[in-house]
């Protein structure tokens, strides 16, 4: 195999590899969205945290470092923008599990703000990838409120069962890695 200039194999970037699944979602979507943005697609990004710095180390001027913080106030979803003039927003998880994702996993606060922007006309949904099933879906906030408020009553997860009724399987690509808005076109346009 010839890898000159590198001098060691070519790493896999691909999502598909179930090793560099953890935390490549965010990964995938952020390199989508570039793609979205650079071809005049879509404008969609991750929202910055929202965190007050309280303390700041200075080891030297060009080495500062936060060595406290807190949340301003609690987060709502990770991404947002536009996309064919309607506003969207949503949350971007993962689970190891094989059966079903925990709900534990997604917070009330962001569970509301995702039915604020459906009522307000938007676009809502979370994505979640199954890591060691290499499989991400697309599920419609209005399915995530149901299943949220059915937990108060004791069932604690959204089945994989679930996600293949009622949520989109989203194809991994080359270029677009999580081509979502393949999907977003399919739901609401």
């Amino acid at each position: 195999m010839v890898n000159y200039p590198l001098k060691r194999p070519p790493q896999a970037t691909h999502l598909s590899s179930v090793s560099n699944r953890g935390m490549d979602l965010e990964n995938a979507i952020n390199q989508t969205n570039e793609h979205y943005v650079d071809n005049g697609i879509a404008y969609i990004y991750k929202k910055p945290i929202p965190i007050q710095v309280v303390k700041v180390d200075y080891e030297r001027r060009s080495a500062a470092k936060i060595s406290e913080a807190y949340y301003k106030i609690p987060s709502t979803t990770d991404y947002n923008g536009i996309y064919r003039g309607r506003y969207i927003d949503f949350e971007a998880k993962e689970t190891q599990n094989k059966t079903s994702f925990p709900l534990k996993n997604i917070h009330e606060h962001q569970v509301k703000h995702l039915d604020h922007i459906t009522k307000a006309g938007g676009i809502g949904f979370i994505i979640v990838a199954f890591t060691k099933l290499d499989k991400v879906f697309l599920l419609d906030s209005n399915h995530v409120s149901f299943f949220y408020d059915r937990a108060k009553d004791g069932r604690k997860s959204i089945e994989l069962s679930d996600f293949e009724a009622l949520g989109h399987l989203i194809p991994e690509g080359y270029v677009k890695r999580l081509d979502y808005l393949k999907i977003v076109d399919k739901i609401y346009f």
